[in-house]
Order: C-alpha cells, then structure tokens, then sequence
C-alpha cells in the first residue's frame, strides 16, 4: 500500500517533491504557448509586438475574429470540413477495421502477400504528380470525394488495428463461432466490431483530427473555392490580410494590425473544436494506443 506524503522517508519525499515540480514545468511548458495565443488573439498588436502581453491580456481587441467571421466563405468551409471530417472518418474507419480483420488471420492465406503490399506504400509512394493524374482520370479532381477518398486508408493505423485485433481477440474465438453456423461477414460485425471499441475509438480520433487539419490536399486537387476546407479557407484569409504595401502609411500600420491579431485567431477558430472533443476520448485514446501497440 502506498504510504501517504507524511509518513514516507526523507528520501522518497524528496523523490516525490522532484517529480511533482517537473510534471508542473513539463505542464507549464505545453500550456502557456496555447494560453498566450488565446490571450494574444484579445489583446492590441502593439502591445503584442513590444512584448507587453505575457500573462494577462492588454488592450482588449476582437477585430481579429470580426475580420475571420465577417468572411461568408468561413461558414462554407466549416460545413465542408466537417462533411470531410464525419464522412471521411467513417469511411477510414470502416475500410480500415474490414482490411485489418483478415490480415490479423494466421491462416489467411494471401496474408503475407497484402501485409508486404500495404508496408510497401510506407516506404514508396507514387508521387504528386501521377497520383494528381489519377484523380483526373478517375473524376474526383474538384469534387467533395477527393478529400475523402484519396486517403481512405492509413498504414499505421491499419497496423495499430490489425495488432489489437491479433493480441485481444482470439482465434479460439471464431472457431467456437464457427461450430454454430457463424460465418467470418456475421463474426466481423457481429463479435469483431464490438469488441474492437477501444481502437475504434482510437481510429476515430486519429482519422478524425487529421480531416480537421487537412491543407495540401484542398491545396492540389480543389480548383472551387466553395469545396474549400476550413485550413485553406483560413489560411487564404490570412493572405488577404497581410500588409500589401500599398496605399498611405496609417492604413499600412493598421493592415499589419489587423493581419497580427487574425494570424493568434485563425489558430483558435481551427483547432478549438479538436482541444474540446479530445478530453472525452482521451482515455480511450491511451488506452487504444498501449493495446494496440506493437509487443516485443
């Protein structure tokens, strides 16, 4: 039984004091740089520039977010970005579990020939220029499918998938399924499914964040603004903004203004949403990634 603070010796108090007070660093170092850029994004440029905001904010400002929302194109590319991130995670998840589920099969017969087929595109991929050729081809340049089809399956979440599969559930499992009519389609869902939660969970939140941030993809095969994802919309936002050099001097200051305080909010409009969802998956994200692990 652990022993409480008091009645510890001199030695293992002095450990705990240490490890306390590096935890507490450790946290201060990962959340102050998210604390200042959400007090920076309220507070006037100026005082921003001359190093005057460090804990609290100076000189109140919202122009930032007036300027990100007054932008009727924001709203577009927020209801894009979730029909990426919702159709395009379900469609990950989905594909993902149904290729993971044989390949965790000892006795799959073309197991080692798909797991070297699927490692292979780790290491060698075809490149931008063939593979912006092949959307062409295939009719989902500039279409909504592109940014959900094109990266449908990751490989190293489909290798964290296929190993809590094969450490969790056991082949036994199936055979007994089997002794009562039960095929490997009825199994997948009916058994595989549910007790694949965890990593599910996992995927979902893997997939999920990566829609949300998706850029080059909108960047390269998206030609109409209105299929724009939300990081490209906010990005273009930004450039916008940014000082032209152009026109008198007071309205140069201002531009530059106005470009410092949208670059602090375009950081907290884009990832608020994922900072909000992540607590009520985080523990079966841990979870999910420890099973899911490759043992040694």
């Amino acid at each position: 039984m652990h022993r409480s603070f008091k009645t510890q010796a001199p030695a293992d108090r002095l450990f705990d004091i240490i490890n306390y007070l590096i935890l507490v660093l450790v946290a201060v170092c990962v959340l102050y740089p998210l604390y200042f850029i959400v007090i920076a994004s309220i507070s006037d440029p100026v005082a921003i520039n001359n190093g005057q905001v460090s804990f609290w904010p100076v000189g109140f400002n919202t122009t930032g977010y007036e300027k990100i929302f007054e932008n009727t194109k924001i709203w577009r590319s927020y209801s894009n970005t979730i029909f990426y991130t919702v159709v395009g995670t379900t469609i990950n998840v989905v594909m993902t579990m149904m290729l993971a589920y044989p390949l965790s099969r000892k006795n799959f017969f073309a197991k080692k020939l798909l797991t070297l087929f699927v490692m292979f595109t780790m290491y060698f991929q075809g490149g931008l220029i063939p593979t912006y050729l092949w959307m062409n081809d295939l009719h989902l340049y500039n279409t909504p499918w592109v940014m959900v089809l094109l990266p449908a399956i990751n490989v190293f979440n489909l290798i964290i998938a296929i190993n809590y599969i094969s450490n969790n559930i056991p082949e036994e499992l199936y055979e007994a399924a089997s002794i009562d009519g039960c095929n490997h389609i009825r199994y997948f869902f009916s058994i595989v499914l549910p007790l694949s939660k965890t990593i599910v969970v996992v995927l979902i939140l893997y997939y999920g964040v990566a829609h949300w941030n998706e850029f080059m993809n909108g960047l390269i095969y998206l030609r109409d603004e209105g299929l724009y994802p939300l990081q490209l919309t906010l990005r273009n936002i930004l450039l916008q903004n940014q000082a032209s050099g152009l026109g008198d001097v007071d309205s140069i200051i201002e531009q530059q203004k106005a470009a410092e305080l949208i670059k602090y909010g375009v950081i907290i409009v884009s990832t608020l949403p994922v900072l909000v969802i992540y607590p009520f998956l985080q523990k079966h994200f841990a979870k999910g990634v420890m099973v899911g692990s490759v043992k040694g």
